[in-house]
């Protein structure tokens, strides 16, 4: 795995994507994969077609839809919950909005995108997943297909280049370092938006119909918790919040999120007091080792 990242720095994304940590090590792409819970083969097809233009059509019958489920997930939160508004804030910085109509005209204009990709989202959120969610679990969901959402699927990388054309053509300025650089992030943004797309468009949409075409069944789950998670787990259940987890186990916050995303979407379980349950069940703590926490919600 060290070698393909230092080969792909590239290949950074999309290991964040599905939940995988740095530090591990001198260990193979197949065994970080495991520990990290998540499926090889659809970590590769990904990679494979990111960084090497795979043939898409003969990635699509190799892959997991719930572990792309996963990935597509953290995709989301990456570019609304980090990407975009950290170049709003550089954007911000780099022109004065106080001083041209044009500043301000691009501050609207970047914000009418961010809306825009956030419906974007919200429709994949509440429409596109819960079908794959429940054609997963086996239910079949007449009244709507992936061709429904293949229509649906504009490209919402279009205006952020539209917005880039603007600035570098009409924004009045001596040149800075400030606009270079978020000019700089949002010809990279555009890139990894495409990347977002292609993976639907070429590996997401496939995959779910074959496994329609196939008859509805259940997917086999991976269910196997990476040692980090049942250490996740277990700072959950002594009552930690993210950024204490963050800081016993030397990891970022947004890992942790991550973790707990991917925790939760491997055992079903939503709430502390759940994994509570799983993790005695499970011999991961002890119940004395919890006895107060317990205590101090039924009080709260």
């Amino acid at each position: 795995m060290c070698d393909l990242v230092c080969d792909k720095y590239s290949v950074l994304q999309v290991m964040s994507r599905f939940g995988i940590a740095l530090g591990f090590g001198d260990r193979t792409i197949a065994e970080v994969c495991a520990e990290n819970g998540v499926d090889t083969d659809t970590f590769l097809a990904v990679v494979n077609l990111l960084m090497n233009g795979a043939d898409a059509s003969a990635l699509a019958g190799e892959v997991s839809v719930g572990a792309l489920m996963t990935y597509l997930r953290n995709s989301h939160s990456y570019f609304l919950g980090f990407r975009l508004p950290a170049i709003r804030r550089k954007l911000i910085e780099a022109v004065d909005c106080s001083l041209s109509d044009v500043s301000f005209a691009i501050m609207r204009f970047f914000d009418e995108y961010v809306a825009e990709v956030d419906r974007h989202m919200a429709y994949e959120e509440k429409t596109v997943f819960p079908y794959v969610d429940a054609l997963l679990a086996g239910e079949n969901r007449p009244g709507y297909s992936m061709e429904d959402f293949r229509r649906h699927h504009d490209q919402i990388e279009a205006r952020l280049r539209e917005l880039k054309n603007i600035i570098i053509k009409y924004y009045p300025s001596g040149g800075t370092n400030e606009l270079n650089g978020v000019l700089f992030d949002i010809f990279t943004c555009e890139q990894e938006l495409a990347s977002h797309n292609a993976v639907e468009n070429d590996i997401f949409i496939p995959a779910v119909e074959r496994f329609v075409s196939a008859g509805i069944r259940p997917e086999a789950r991976q269910e196997t918790l990476s040692q980090r998670e049942k250490e996740i787990i277990v700072c959950v259940v002594k009552g930690l919040t993210n950024k204490q987890i963050a800081e016993t186990l030397c990891i970022s916050t947004h890992t942790v999120i991550t973790h707990r995303r991917n925790i939760a979407a491997k055992l079903q379980i939503h709430s502390a007091a759940g994994l509570t349950i799983y993790a005695i069940v499970n011999k991961l703590v002890e119940l004395s080792e919890i006895k107060d926490t317990i205590g101090d919600t039924q009080q709260g």
